[in-house]
């Protein structure tokens, strides 16, 4: 009786623990953000992701292949100091804490600084995180889902694909954005 009555208590203290448990994901801040003002949220087709011919090494093929769902969301700057300074830190503090994500890179692309994370085994990547900020862009985050992305055939992907801002309508987004690229 006193044993069953500890294994109680004992799961309704995890619950409570674990439902108390304030720190914020990454996914909770995708979804929260998409309703923010100011915010661009956008799930990116893998239609638009393509590849500039049909002649690519294989590899490059299995890793087109293997990725399932892009999310992009970002705040430009546009001068609001306040925001962009509190969805920076957001993004810091979320990916520093969490445990899943790996550090892959950090880099500084004309001002913008740059990491990107991972998360899953190191030939076999489930998720990987680009989170990059600057003054002049804003900040936002990429989320990229896959199963078993390879990192290297990932960059090796990158130099095939098709990428032609004035293939897409970008309207919507702060013409400042294209500039990165």
């Amino acid at each position: 009786m006193k044993k069953t009555a500890f294994m109680v208590f004992a799961v309704i203290l995890s619950v409570l623990c674990i439902s108390c448990n304030k720190e914020q994901s990454l996914q909770s801040y995708l979804v929260e953000s998409q309703d923010k003002s100011g915010f661009m949220s956008i799930d990116v087709p893998l239609s638009f992701i393509q590849l500039k011919t049909n002649e690519v090494p294989n590899d490059v093929k299995e890793a087109y292949r293997s990725i399932q769902k892009v999310n992009l969301v970002g705040l430009p700057y546009l001068n609001n100091e306040a925001a962009y300074e509190v969805e920076k830190k957001t993004l810091l503090t979320i990916l520093k804490n969490s445990k899943s994500y790996k550090n892959l890179m950090r880099m500084d692309v004309k001002g913008m600084k740059i990491s990107v994370y991972c998360n899953g085994d190191s030939d076999a990547i489930d998720e990987v995180i680009a989170f990059g900020y600057s003054k002049e862009v804003g900040v936002g985050v990429a989320r990229i889902l896959g199963k078993n992305m390879n990192p290297a055939k990932i960059m090796q992907m990158v130099e095939y694909l098709k990428i032609d801002p004035k293939e897409f309508n970008f309207q919507q987004f702060n013409h400042q954005i294209l500039d990165i690229f």
